[in-house]
């Protein structure tokens, strides 16, 4: 199948059109100290904790700030804590918060507010409630202080704490982290080194942030998510501009100065161009992979999952989202493959057989030629040629196929229904995590199954009962077993169909220095020299 490529617009010697007056005028006065970006998608979920959207990860890092992060080492150190210990035998740990801790409203930060924050993130994230269902009680016994008491001890509370990617565990005030966890929070108010702009956010075409004057980062060097994060910038603009062309000429002529998500057919052209520069963000990168919806037909049979393994080609996905502009390699681990690591597809169990053996499978399963619903993220440049390629390989099986083009932001808001697909759900779709965020079963959002399920709902009661044999496990050797049956239990059920895995890139001006490697988008300590 050939991929549509898009062509190049002529470089615009006029600001393009998105920009504002107000935003010409802000640039006009003090082009050092603003920073005009173009992120993956439309911004329209604020809240970090309702949704594990990479989108509003990036987001939330802006705004709110954590009591842990990883460093570049991704071990965990103090963010918001200034201190801890633990006692009775590490049932007890006691974290004291960094005194003059302010949230963007000017009230100070309290020990309730952080324990309310970890009560509703541990409602929603996987590790987060592995770590709720060993806790006996959750409190603050002073204003600057966190006190967990666990029933048993546990040797994640940290890693925990500091998780960077989605959930990440931020902190709110109390009165928004007593928020229903199924619903989203009303106010954006947080304790980071920038402020969201609410009056000036404009869905579909931007959103702002300004530097938080009264934010005390810590003493530390940055170091990944960790250390201190200085706010060098005064405002941060976030464009959403779909149309990858105008973005990257937008990015050569200046008038934009860092796109998180390049579209892959224009990153050598970007290469190319004198004052900007191509680099890769992420230290280990990113897995694609095909999201089933396990309650409805097909799909909601093993066989019919396993029969569109089995046509699926990952060296042909790798190709259309990255081709040889980024290192990428074939890798069928659910929790990916770490440098060196060699993870074959035929001793985890894919599935081998010829198309017509494939077809006759899909057929045998109970396909009755309903329409099969893929939802395509078009103004996703990295996602929407999976998607094009899933659909071949539906095609392939002889199946009745509708395409659904629709950006980001709506697929992330159709990904959670669990309507019938002909009345507003879905099949299946392409998306991404990056190999930080999947490398365990606490990690990975997307393979848990039952009752922890994520969108597409799959349910194998092996899945949790080997979780949670992991999860306790004090022996290396014994979890590591445990882990290779779980992939294997994952490949079997077809929970999901990895993709391949590959390193995303970045594209920003020449003159931006400080960027920070990590599986997320960090604003603070840029500068513009």
């Amino acid at each position: 199948m050939s991929l549509r490529r898009r062509p190049l617009l002529q470089a615009a010697l006029a600001a393009p059109a998105f920009l504002s007056a107000a935003s010409r005028r802000a640039m006009a006065q003090d082009p050092r100290r603003l920073l005009r970006s173009v992120p993956i998608g439309d911004l329209r979920a604020l809240d970090p904790i309702w949704t594990t959207t990479y989108l509003t990860r990036n987001h939330a890092y802006l705004v709110w700030d954590t009591l842990f992060a990883l460093d570049a080492e991704n071990r965990p150190q103090p963010q918001m804590v200034e201190a801890w210990e633990t006692s009775g035998g590490g049932l007890t740990w006691t974290f004291r918060l960094r005194e003059g801790l302010l949230w963007h409203d000017d009230t100070p930060v309290t020990g309730a507010d952080c324990a309310a924050s970890i009560r509703r993130w541990g409602a929603r994230d996987g590790m987060g409630r592995a770590l709720m269902a060993v806790t006996e009680a959750l409190d603050a016994p002073d204003a600057r202080t966190i006190r967990l008491k666990l029933k048993r001890p546990v040797g994640f509370v940290l890693d925990a704490l500091g998780k960077i990617d989605s959930n990440v565990p931020f902190m709110m005030p109390e009165r928004l982290a007593r928020t229903d966890p199924t619903q989203q929070i009303a106010e954006v108010i947080g304790s980071g080194p920038f402020r969201f702009d609410r009056s000036a956010w404009v869905p579909g075409i931007k959103v702002v942030y300004d530097r938080f004057a009264r934010y005390v980062p810590r003493s530390e060097p940055p170091s990944q998510a960790a250390g201190g994060k200085l706010a060098k910038l005064d405002r941060i603009e976030s464009v959403y501009t779909p149309d990858s062309a105008t973005a990257a000429n937008g990015l050569i002529t200046g008038e934009l100065d860092l796109l998180e998500s390049p579209a892959p057919d224009l990153v050598q052209h970007l290469q190319r161009a004198r004052d900007v520069v191509v680099a890769s963000n992420d230290p280990l990168g990113y897995q694609l992979f095909v999201v089933f919806n396990h309650l409805h037909p097909p799909f909601d049979k093993v066989a019919a999952r396993r029969a569109l393994m089995s046509v699926i080609r990952q060296s042909d996905f790798m190709q259309a989202t990255v081709g040889d502009r980024s290192p990428s390699r074939e890798c069928a681990a659910v929790f990916g493959c770490a440098a060196g690591e060699d993870a074959q597809f035929d001793a985890l169990g894919w599935p081998r057989q010829d198309l017509a053996t494939a077809q006759r499978q899909f057929r045998n399963s109970g396909y009755d030629g309903r329409p099969i619903v893929v939802m395509d993220p078009a103004d996703n440049a990295t996602l929407h040629p999976g998607a094009l390629l899933l659909a071949d390989a539906l095609r392939r099986l002889g199946v009745t196929l509708d395409l659904v083009a629709m950006d980001w932001s709506a697929l992330v808001s159709r990904r959670a229904s669990r309507a019938a697909p002909a009345e507003g759900g879905w099949n299946c779709f392409v998306t991404n995590a990056t190999i930080t965020g999947i490398s365990n079963p606490l990690l990975n959002t997307f393979v848990r199954n039952c009752e922890d399920a994520w969108f597409g709902w799959p349910c194998d009661r092996r899945v949790p009962e080997l979780t949670e044999a992991w999860t306790f496990e004090s022996d290396p050797a014994k979890r590591q077993e445990i882990l290779k049956r779980l992939e294997r239990v994952h490949l079997e059920n077809a929970t999901q169909v990895p993709l391949g895995q590959y390193r995303s890139v970045i594209a920003h001006r020449r003159n931006l220095r400080g960027l920070i490697n990590a599986p997320a988008l960090f604003y603070w300590n840029i500068e513009k020299a």
